[in-house]
C-alpha cells in the first residue's frame, strides 16, 4: 500500500500559503480534517507533525511522526523532522542519532548535515564534526539536478529520477556522479550490464575516485562477475594495503569465488587488528557456513552478537542456521535491543531472530507478533505491487503462445548443459539441487541471474523502426540469430560457476516466469517445477527474510495471490509447451524419493546413481538459507509447521482461496 497520498490540490496550495505565513493553528486544522477522512495520509502526518513542533506540542509532533514512520520507517523527511523535535527539545544525543538516520536515508538532506554538523561542533565532537562537514561539502557541491535526483531515488521516484538523470547527463556527459547515479537507477530497474558500462567509464575518468570503484564491485557482484570484482577489490588494495574495508572487500569477493581459505584467511587477518569486529564476525561465519564447517561458524557468529558494535545480522545469521537454538539469555538480550530505537534493518534482522527462537519453544503468537513485525519493517523499504506482478503474467499468457514457439522451433543456442531448477522460494529447491548436483554428470552453482538479467536486456531493445516493443512482447519479433547469441551468452557466462560435469543447474526460483525466453534461447535445456503444499510453500516464505528479491513474501495477502499468479503461469506453460517442463512435488519426494527420482533422471536422460540417495553425505557448498537442513537425511517436520500460525493466517487463506482461477 502506497502512504505517501497527498492532500487535494486546492488544500494543497492552502496548506503551503498557511504555513509559509506562520498561521499553523489553523494549517493543523485543515490537516485534521484531512486525516480524520483519510488517517494514513503519510504527507499529512509529516506536515501536521511540522505545525506541531511549531506549536511546541512536542508530544502531538512525536505521535504524528511515529504514526508516518510506522508505515515508512526510512522515510527521510520524516526522520529529519523527527531529529528537529529533538533538538528543539534540548535532546542533542536523540537529534544526532535521528539526523544520522535521515542522511542515511536520503542523502540530499542538506538540512541534516547542518544540524548534524553543529550540534557535533557543540558537544566539541570535533573528529565526528569533521566526517561530517566533509559529507556535507560533497551534498552540497553536487549540481542541483543530481541533487534532486538524490532526492527522487531516496523517495523511490526511480522513472522520475532516470529523466532528470539522463538529461543531466546530455549536457554534461563526462560528469562522474551523474554516471554513478544513472548506474545504481539502472541497477534498481535490473539493467546491470548497462550499469556496468556507466561505471567502468567512470573509474577510466575518474581512476582515483574509491567510491566509484566500490559501487562497480557491487555491480559486478551482482552480475556474479567475481573474477572481475576480485580484480577491482585487488587493485583498490595494492593502492592501500593497510587499508581495512580494502581488505574485507577482497576476503568478501574470494567468499563468492568460492575460494573459501583464503577468504577466512583474509577476515582472520582483519579481526588481528579489530578483534571485536562484528561485520568481519559475521562475513567469516558465512564463509564458514558455506564450506559446511557449521560448528566454527556458530563461534563466529555468536562472537560477533556479543560484540559491542553488533548488529542484527549475526542474530538472524544463526536463527538462519535453521538448526540453531538460542538459550533464556540469548532471547532476552534480543528482546532488550528490538525495544531499544535501532535502524531499520536491526529491527528487521531481530524481528526474523525472535520468531524462529520463539517458535522452536513452541511460543507461537508472540513468535508470530515477530514475524509480522519484521516483514512489516521489511516490506515498507519496498514497492511490491501485486497487481504489476499479475500484469506481468498476463503479458506472458497473451504473447507467448504456441504458435511463437512453433515460429522459432529452430532457434536458439542448442547447447544441452542447463538444468533450470525453477518455481517458489522455499518449495525444496535446494533440497532437489543437492540431490541433483551429487550425481556425476551435474555440477551444482547456485541461484543464477543471468535470465532475469537477459530479460532486462530484452526490455530495452529497439526493433528496426527505433521503438521499444517491450519484454515479454518483443520474443515474438526476435530474429533466430539474436535468439542464438542470447543462449550462448547465457552458456558463456555461466561458465565461471561449473566444474568439469557436462550439465550444470540453475535454481534460481523466479525464472519460472521467464520459462518463454529460456525455451526460446535455450530449447535444450531441461526445466524443472519445483512444487510444494501452498501453506507450508507461503508460510516457509513469509518466515524467510531473503538477501534481496522476493519482494511478494512480506505480505501474508500478496504470497498468496502471488502463489495463485505462479500456478496460473505454470498452468500456460503446460499448455503451450507441452512436456516441456518435469514437475516435482516436494511432499511426494518425501514420500517415494526412489520413484520420484527415477522419473527425474528418466526426465533428465541420465542413469540413476545410488550417490544422489545419500546427498546428504556431500561435502559441496550451500549457499542459501537451507544449507544445513540438505545435510541431513530426509525429514517431514518442516511440512506441517504452518498449522501451529493457523488462527492468525487467514490473509494468506483468503488470498489461496480468491487467487483461485
Amino acid at each position: 500500500m502506497n502512504h505517501r497520498q497527498s492532500t487535494a490540490p486546492a488544500d494543497k496550495s492552502k496548506l503551503q500559503a498557511l504555513m509559509q505565513g506562520g498561521r499553523m493553528a489553523d494549517a493543523l486544522a485543515l490537516l485534521e480534517q484531512q486525516l480524520a477522512q483519510t488517517p494514513e495520509d503519510g504527507e499529512a502526518l509529516y506536515l501536521a507533525a511540522v505545525c506541531e513542533r511549531y506549536l511546541k506540542h512536542y508530544p502531538s509532533a512525536e505521535n504524528y511522526l511515529r504514526r508516518r514512520l510506522e508505515q515508512a520507517p526510512e522515510d527521510g523527511r520524516s526522520l529529519q523532522e523527527l531529529a528537529h523535535l529533538y533538538r528543539d527539545q534540548g535532546k542533542p544525543e536523540l537529534a544526532l542519532d535521528a539526523y544520522e538516520q535521515a542522511v542515511r536515508a536520503n542523502p540530499a538532506l542538506i538540512a541534516s548535515f547542518e544540524n548534524q554538523l553543529r550540534l557535533q561542533r557543540a558537544l566539541g565532537r570535533e573528529r565526528d564534526a569533521a566526517v561530517t562537514e566533509a559529507r556535507l561539502k560533497q551534498a552540497s557541491t553536487l549540481p542541483r539536478p543530481l541533487l534532486a535526483v538524490t532526492d527522487l531515488l531516496a523517495q523511490g521516484r526511480i522513472v522520475k529520477a532516470e529523466e532528470l538523470c539522463r538529461a543531466f547527463l546530455q549536457k554534461y556527459p563526462r560528469n562522474t556522479e551523474g554516471m554513478r547515479l544513472l548506474a545504481e537507477i539502472g541497477a534498481r530497474f535490473g539493467a546491470l550490464d548497462e550499469a556496468q558500462f556507466l561505471l567502468e567509464t567512470a573509474c577510466e575518468l575518474a581512476p582515483d575516485d574509491t567510491r566509484l570503484r566500490i559501487e562497480l564491485i557491487r555491480i559486478l557482484g551482482k552480475r556474479q562477475r567475481f573474477d572481475q570484482s576480485l580484480a577491482q577489490a585487488e587493485q583498490l588494495l595494492s593502492a592501500a594495503p593497510d587499508n581495512l574495508q580494502y581488505q574485507s572487500l577482497r576476503a568478501i569477493e574470494l567468499l563468492q569465488l568460492g575460494r573459501y581459505g583464503e577468504a577466512i584467511d583474509g577476515f582472520d587477518a582483519i579481526l588481528t587488528r579489530l578483534p571485536d569486529d562484528a561485520v568481519t564476525l559475521t562475513s567469516r561465519g558465512h564463509a564458514l557456513k558455506t564450506r559446511g564447517d557449521t560448528a566454527q561458524a556458530i563461534d563466529s557468529y555468536e562472537s560477533a552478537c556479543a560484540s559491542a558494535s553488533s548488529d542484527g545480522e549475526a542474530w538472524y545469521a544463526l536463527a538462519n542456521l535453521k538448526t540453531y537454538r538460542f538459550s533464556d539469555a540469548q532471547i532476552d538480550t534480543m528482546r532488550q535491543r528490538l525495544a531499544s530505537r535501532r535502524p531499520l534493518m536491526d529491527q528487521v534482522y531481530l524481528s526474523f531472530a525472535l520468531g524462529k527462537a520463539l517458535e522452536d519453544r513452541g511460543e507461537y503468537e508472540e513468535s508470530f507478533t515477530h514475524y509480522a513485525h519484521g516483514n512489516r519493517r521489511k516490506g515498507s523499504q519496498l514497492a511490491y505491487r501485486r497487481e504489476t506482478f499479475r500484469a506481468e503474467v498476463e503479458a506472458q499468457i497473451t504473447h507467448l503462445t504456441a504458435d511463437v514457439f512453433a515460429q522459432h522451433a529452430n532457434a536458439g543456442c542448442d547447447a544441452p548443459d542447463p538444468i533450470f531448477i525453477l518455481g517458489m522460494p522455499r518449495a525444496g529447491s535446494t533440497l532437489l539441487e543437492q540431490i541433483l548436483a551429487s550425481h556425476s554428470q551435474i555440477d551444482g552453482t547456485r541461484e543464477l541471474p543471468n535470465v532475469l538479467s537477459l530479460s532486462q536486456r530484452l526490455r530495452r531493445l529497439r526493433d528496426s523502426e527505433g521503438n521499444q516493443p517491450g519484454y515479454p512482447q518483443v520474443l515474438r519479433q526476435i530474429d533466430a540469430e539474436t535468439l542464438r547469441n542470447l543462449g550462448q551468452s547465457y552458456i558463456d557466462d555461466t561458465r565461471i560457476h561449473r566444474a568439469d560435469a557436462p550439465f550444470f543447474i540453475d535454481k534460481m526460483p523466479n525464472n519460472f516466469r521467464h520459462i518463454g525466453l529460456i525455451q526460446l534461447m535455450l530449447p535444450n535445456a531441461r526445466i524443472i517445477d519445483a512444487r510444494r503444499e501452498p501453506m507450508a510453500c507461503c508460510f516457509s516464505n513469509f518466515k524467510q527474510l531473503f538477501a534481496e528479491g522476493q519482494e511478494f513474501s512480506y505480505d501474508l495477502a500478496d504470497l498468496g495471490y502471488y502463489y495463485r499468479d505462479y500456478e496460473r503461469l505454470m498452468a500456460h506453460w503446460d499448455t503451450v509447451l507441452p512436456g516441456r517442463v518435469h514437475r516435482l512435488q516436494h511432499e511426494r519426494l518425501l514420500d517415494d524419493i526412489e520413484g520420484e527420482l527415477e522419473a527425474l533422471f528418466h526426465y533428465l536422460e541420465l542413469p540413476f546413481e545410488e550417490q544422489c540417495l545419500r546427498f546428504y553425505e556431500s561435502d559441496r557448498p550451500v549457499r542459501t538459507p537451507s544449507s544445513e537442513q540438505v545435510r541431513q537425511p530426509l525429514f517431514r517436520s518442516a511440512q506441517e509447521q504452518w498449522q501451529n500460525y493457523a488462527p492468525w493466517l487467514s490473509p494468506l487463506r483468503d488470498a489461496l482461496d480468491d487467487g483461485v482461477s
